[in-house]
């Protein structure tokens, strides 16, 4: 059963953090699935992994070669279904199943902690996978680094 980590985003976007998230999976051996609500965001987020500095390769769902991406970004829940991802990266308050936390190795959920209504969600989020006795760590920007907070 894997872990879910929530991410509070203070200082910096999500496109801050997502490179070295998915190069950290990555390094781990992990195939990654990036969930996120809206299909546009998901194509410009396509375009910054390309264009990065480092070379993480990825597909969108929905091409000819799903299966084989070791990068998956996807829109709604199911839609990496039959994936099998290890580590599953969640934005804009997408909805995390507790079962996908028991395939998983790992869970991400990044939220813009200045947005009211992402806290709340992540709060729910949290409540939810912790009753389904899913082990969590909360994650805060402070100061220029990221801490684990209890």
């Amino acid at each position: 059963m894997g872990s879910a980590l929530f991410y509070h985003l203070t200082r910096s976007a999500p496109e801050q953090l997502l490179p070295a998230l998915i190069g950290k999976a990555r390094e781990a051996g992990w195939r990654v699935e990036l969930r996120g609500s809206d299909a546009t965001r998901m194509a410009r987020l396509d375009e910054m992994l390309w264009q990065g500095d480092g070379f993480l390769p990825h597909g969108l769902a929905g091409g000819p070669h799903d299966a084989m991406q070791p990068v998956l970004l996807t829109v709604a829940e199911g839609a990496g279904a039959g994936y099998g991802a290890d580590c599953l990266m969640a934005l804009d308050g997408v909805p995390v199943a507790p079962a996908e936390c028991a395939a998983a190795q790992r869970i991400c959920i990044l939220f813009d902690g200045n947005d009211p209504d992402a806290v709340q969600t992540a709060r729910d989020q949290w409540r939810s996978l912790t009753g389904a006795g899913i082990a969590a760590e909360y994650w805060s920007e402070a100061g220029n680094r990221w801490e684990r907070r209890r």
